[in-house]
């Protein structure tokens, strides 16, 4: 995870090549994917997921992704795996690793910091189900019901990660 640097006679600034070509990888990724137009805030949390989990195990590889590293990217982004603690305890280890001001563990941990702190609306999963039947003699839609009895369709709002990392799995599988 070292900068690579401009080693002429002015030194230069490090630029962070390993960050910026897993982004760009997980961006390709995504793209390829046609899963979220990618304007979007969960495009985004898609490919900041996908970029992180790329470089947090063990950095970008030059080029197409090998098989078993599609698998591996697989396993890391399936429903159920504890993602969160991996990324955390693999930022650890990259910082105790790194040396102080590396570029490419500032912007992997500036993508994490928004992953944990965004927040997105979660989809209504109401939409893509039948809703609940509504008491006999009440021919109102769902929405009119929830108005005439005072309850209010509940908004769950999540950390883009929890929104991210599924789309991140399914631009892998899609790979």
């Amino acid at each position: 995870m070292r900068p690579e640097r401009d080693e002429g006679t002015g030194g230069g600034l490090p630029v962070p090549m390993a960050w910026l070509s897993t982004e760009y990888m997980a961006d390709e990724l995504l793209r390829t994917g046609d899963l979220m137009e990618p304007a979007t805030l969960e495009f985004r949390a898609g490919r900041d997921a996908l970029a992180l989990t790329i470089f947090l195990s063990d950095g970008a590889a030059a080029g197409a992704l090998s098989e078993a590293r599609v698998d591996e990217l697989r396993l890391l982004t399936a429903c159920g795996a504890p993602w969160r603690r991996w990324v955390c305890e693999r930022l650890e280890g990259a910082a105790a690793r790194s040396a102080p001001g590396d570029p490419d563990l500032a912007l992997a941990r500036a993508a994490w910091r928004w992953l944990e702190e965004t927040e997105v609306l979660a989809a209504d999963l109401d939409a893509i189900t039948p809703p609940p039947r509504e008491p006999p003699g009440h021919g109102a839609g769902r929405a009119e019901w929830a108005d005439r009895t005072g309850e209010a369709e509940a908004q769950v709002w999540t950390p883009a990660w929890q929104l991210g990392l599924p789309l991140g799995h399914l631009a892998v599988h899609l790979c």
